[in-house]
């Protein structure tokens, strides 16, 4: 498998090289090994809250100062010995484990609403935003497996453009909503349609283990002009089952954040997908997802994460 890249700008990952985890930033078609990077030029005075090296969630916390030096650190990296070549490493998840669970939307495009109402009926659009929640047990990689559980025999997918919490606050307006977002990543909230059916709300069906592949980077916000006019879609197997824009949103960004962070504090590193448009499987003449399947999510100027569904040993 290999990802589609878009652009030449701030993406920030997490990924494995030989035995080391660490975090960094695509250049072209290389890494550059952060960690390594402030080390030799910051003398290590960037370093984890344990004294370690950096995981993308220490980067975060050190705000605008962090992204910032990985700017710096991008602009001197031609020729540096910290350079991988991409396809060399192994990308993970740019958060593996979030601090807390994945705040979600549901019924955000119009669309999907519609295709998920009975035959004949009206469909009525939510007047407030619907939240839900993933653990940070059912994140996983841009190229990993998602593993069909047993438990389920209606397995879908769901493409999503998400973001993240960079600045701390509450009672956010809306206005100052892009101040606290860090950047975008891609997103596939995997569902499982019958346990949402038989336990009457949408947890348990969409939090198994490895239901949240995401990434396959953050790319910096200052790298997406409008995150509300971006075309995201999904394709399983190669062949199209959803197309849509931002812009079909019911609810934009700014309004999902402002509603959410009236009396509840967002963090930094705090993630956010935000709802799916039409042409999940349970609509679809295509249908579910079956082991063997690859699916792929993309999103415009992000790019692709790429999952191979595989039965449960």
């Amino acid at each position: 498998m290999s990802i589609a890249i878009y652009g030449i700008g701030m993406k920030l990952v997490t990924y494995r090289s030989s035995s080391k985890v660490t975090i960094g930033t695509v250049v072209g078609d290389l890494v550059l090994d952060l960690n390594a990077a402030f080390k030799a030029h910051l003398g290590g005075s960037f370093k984890g809250k344990m004294g370690e090296h950096l995981d993308m969630l220490g980067l975060l916390d050190l705000g605008s100062a962090g992204i910032s030096e990985a700017k710096k650190a991008v602009k001197a990296a031609e020729g540096s010995k910290y350079l991988t070549p991409l396809k060399e490493v192994k990308l993970m998840a740019p958060i593996p484990r979030p601090r807390k669970n994945i705040v979600c939307l549901g019924l955000n495009y119009a669309e999907h609403v519609k295709e998920g109402s009975k035959s004949g009926a009206e469909p009525k659009l939510p007047a407030v935003p619907i939240y839900f929640t993933k653990p940070p047990t059912a994140v996983t990689g841009p190229l990993d497996d998602i593993i069909y559980p047993r438990v389920t025999e209606k397995l879908d997918y769901e493409a999503e453009l998400a973001f993240v919490i960079g600045k701390k606050g509450k009672n956010i307006p809306e206005e100052k909503v892009y101040d606290h977002i860090v950047g975008y990543m891609a997103f596939n909230d995997v569902s499982a349609r019958d346990l949402q059916a038989k336990h009457q709300q949408w947890y348990r069906g969409k939090s198994i283990d490895t239901f949240a592949p995401m990434g396959p980077w953050i790319v910096t916000k200052e790298e997406i002009e409008d995150p509300q006019n971006l075309e995201l879609w999904c394709k399983v197997n190669g062949v199209q089952r959803q197309h849509a824009k931002t812009s079909d949103m019911i609810f934009n960004i700014k309004k999902i954040v402002a509603t959410l962070s009236a009396g509840i504090t967002l963090e930094v590193g705090d993630i956010f997908a935000t709802g799916t448009p039409s042409g999940v499987g349970s609509s679809n003449p295509l249908g579910f997802l079956k082991p063997g399947d690859v699916v792929e999510v993309g999103v415009e100027k992000i790019g692709s994460i790429i999952n191979k569904v595989i039965a449960e040993k």
